[in-house]
């Protein structure tokens, strides 16, 4: 019986828009629960939780782009 654990998956992109939408929705969410912590942190915990804020709101627009490219490629072999 030959050894098949070695061989690499099919590429199935189909549901990728689907599980970048849902990666951009947590990313908010997280955005949104680090606001409401930054309420109670103190000057260098809000400073830390705005940077990373920042590198948040920067990976959702390369997500979002990642979405448009992903849609249009499915839209192209359609």
């Amino acid at each position: 019986m030959p050894n098949n654990s070695n061989r690499p998956k099919p590429d199935d992109r189909s549901d990728n828009v689907e599980k970048l939408q849902s990666m951009v929705q947590d990313t908010i969410q997280n955005i949104e629960e680090a606001h409401d912590t930054m309420e109670l942190s103190s000057g260098e915990e809000k400073e830390q939780i705005i940077a990373k804020n920042k590198r948040r709101e920067e990976a959702i627009q390369g997500m979002r782009e990642e979405i448009k490219d992903e849609y249009n490629n499915q839209n192209d072999m359609k």
